[in-house]
């Protein structure tokens, strides 16, 4: 079904009238269950009163207590009780979104899948965990209230556990997390590694959430690539460099766009903790690194990555992506439609669409992966 749809995406808005003739089988998963790294749970209250953790309703915010998600490893199931017990022993309040009331918004887990790393985030509305009544930090003399110390001595007993955090977001909106990390107890990040590739991952830090779909995904991408070792690579909206150090192990030279700070930062600090040298990261959007450093610092690109989110590519990075005239681009996607939409503006620019895989990375869902290689016409 996720073929088909990638399929009647690329011939119908893309153009593409032989796509059966380039599509590769699909790349499913071998199991798909447990396969997610991260999990985000808002906490809140029912229509009792009672305090819930779990998932939003579709189309709602209304909460559904869980005790397990199929998808999530099993030791997420034992984090989730653990932040259970907390809240019941701790009598801390949930945050209320119509109020703007209350501390404890949402707890977020993340798994390295490679180290077997856990961090547990704590989002508040607020500086600390302080339950009613509770001395403020400065009371105790202690970096830690009693109800963060109740918390971490929880936490701590699950296997994994080395990083326990406090976010804070005092903002009345739907964004889950702020700007604010403070380490309760552990280190401030875990590590990963996809392939032979190791990466840091804070709180804040986007990252693939299947990695061993990501992987494949990457690999195929480095596949359709095909470095041979002096090229000049462009990876537009990089993120915190996965693709990035992927494609620096076999290219001359990579040169990373991302519009957000925090995820430059970590690719950088990425790129040293794998001994790269040959990369460079810019902060700003595709649209504007890209025209900038080609036309003012002539800096031309052999071949050109690119993995938009799920509006697709700015217009005007595709028209300095024609101008620059790479061998090849190499297209990955969150979403088939805006990915054929761009493969139509790029082979109506001189580019032929060459090659196409789709990746099963969110089993249970209808979302879709693709890659896509084009290549320079004659």
């Amino acid at each position: 079904w996720k073929q088909d749809k990638v399929t009647q995406c690329l011939k119908r808005i893309g153009g593409i009238e032989d796509v059966e003739e380039i599509m590769e089988p699909i790349v499913g998963m071998q199991e798909p269950l447990r396969y997610r790294n991260k999990a985000q749970f808002p906490v809140g209250k029912n229509k009792e009163g009672k305090c819930v953790i779990g998932f939003y309703t579709r189309h709602s915010h209304s909460i559904i207590d869980t005790e397990a998600c199929l998808l999530q490893p099993k030791v997420f199931d034992s984090l989730l009780a653990a932040c259970r017990e907390f809240l019941e022993q701790s009598s801390l309040e949930p945050y209320d979104e119509e109020t703007g009331k209350g501390l404890i918004r949402h707890f977020i887990f993340r798994w390295g899948k490679a180290t077997g790393q856990i961090q547990v985030c704590v989002v508040v509305n607020g500086d600390v965990l302080l339950a009613p009544g509770e001395k403020p930090i400065s009371a105790v003399g202690d970096s830690k209230s009693a109800s963060e110390k109740l918390l971490v001595e929880k936490l701590q007993k699950i296997s994994g556990v080395v990083s326990i955090v406090l976010n804070r977001n005092t903002q009345n909106t739907n964004r889950i997390t702020g700007d604010t990390i403070r380490v309760l107890w552990g280190s401030e990040r875990i590590e990963d590694h996809i392939g032979e590739v190791r990466f840091s991952i804070g709180a804040l830090s986007f990252y693939q959430v299947n990695p061993d779909q990501t992987e494949k995904m990457y690999q195929k991408a480095l596949e359709y690539a095909d470095l041979k070792g002096g090229e000049t690579v462009w990876d537009l909206y990089c993120g915190i460099g996965t693709i990035s150090l992927f494609l620096a192990q076999k290219a001359g030279h990579v040169h990373g766009v991302e519009i957000v700070k925090q995820a430059i930062d970590d690719a950088r600090e990425n790129a040293k903790l794998n001994g790269m040298e040959n990369v460079t990261f810019y902060v700003g959007k595709a649209e504007e690194v890209l025209p900038r450093e080609y036309e003012t610092n002539n800096i031309r690109a052999d071949v050109i990555v690119v993995d938009p989110p799920r509006k697709g590519c700015d217009e005007k990075a595709i028209e300095t992506m024609l101008k620059m005239q790479p061998e090849r681009i190499v297209y990955v996607s969150c979403d088939p439609a805006t990915l054929a939409r761009d493969v139509r503006l790029l082979s109506e620019g001189g580019y032929r669409p060459e090659k196409v895989c789709a990746f099963d990375n969110f089993s249970q869902s209808t979302h879709v992966e693709t890659v896509c290689l084009l290549s320079k016409k004659a």
